[in-house]
């Protein structure tokens, strides 16, 4: 599988800020975002969220916001383990790099604060993040995120079990049916830690991964 995970080149990135985005008189993504907290739509935004926006701040709005969404999501799938790993940091950096085009030492800040907030803050913005994402993008950018969280899973070599539990939570949350989550974890299966485990004890090909249960 490539490193671009699946994504799309030139991918057309929905608004985040509704119609008045496009005016010319319309405050910036990040100075909505610093006024988070408030009523209506403000209350979406999140720590996270604003943080890596102004890392960014001369993308385009709708481009900082998904890339931040993006970024998050990468590193909640990282620290599915309590621990983010040289390799894995290495290939969110270039994942990051990729879909957002942005330069190397932007990729590496973007990276390093959806890290830390993930270390913080992981599981209180978790479902904000990932809804607000979902909420913003079309079913094919959501299927090249989850595609690209299976990618930082297996960034060792192994998947584990406390990955595999995220990893498919993360679908649930991105609202990806259960038949197109299994057919993504289908493209990984050699990397999962129970699927090794079985194919050393018995010395064989193995089978495939089980689907995941529907309702679960």
């Amino acid at each position: 599988m490539g490193s671009d995970c699946g994504i799309l080149p030139g991918m057309v990135l929905r608004r985040f800020l509704g119609g008045a985005a496009d005016r010319d008189d319309a405050p910036s993504s990040a100075a909505v975002a610093a006024r988070a907290g408030g009523s209506g739509a403000a209350e979406t935004d999140t720590a996270t969220i604003r943080r890596i926006v102004t890392a960014i701040e001369a993308l385009p709005a709708e481009q900082r916001r998904y890339i931040a969404g993006f970024a998050y999501v990468l590193g909640r799938a990282a620290h599915a383990d309590l621990r983010i790993s040289d390799d894995e940091r290495k290939m969110m950096e270039q994942t990051v790099w990729k879909i957002g085009g942005l330069s190397e030492a932007q990729a590496v800040l973007v990276v390093e604060i959806a890290v830390r907030q993930n270390e913080l803050y992981g599981g209180t913005e978790d479902y904000l993040v990932t809804r607000d994402f979902t909420d913003a993008t079309s079913e094919e950018q959501r299927l090249s995120l989850l595609r690209c969280a299976f990618a930082i899973g297996a960034a060792e070599g192994a998947i584990s079990a406390e990955e595999s539990a995220e990893l498919n939570q993360i679908g649930k949350e991105l609202g990806i049916a259960s038949e197109r989550i299994n057919a993504v974890r289908a493209e990984f299966t050699d990397q999962f830690q129970a699927v090794q485990r079985m194919r050393r004890l018995t010395g064989t090909g193995g089978e495939p991964m089980p689907e995941d249960p529907p309702g679960r």
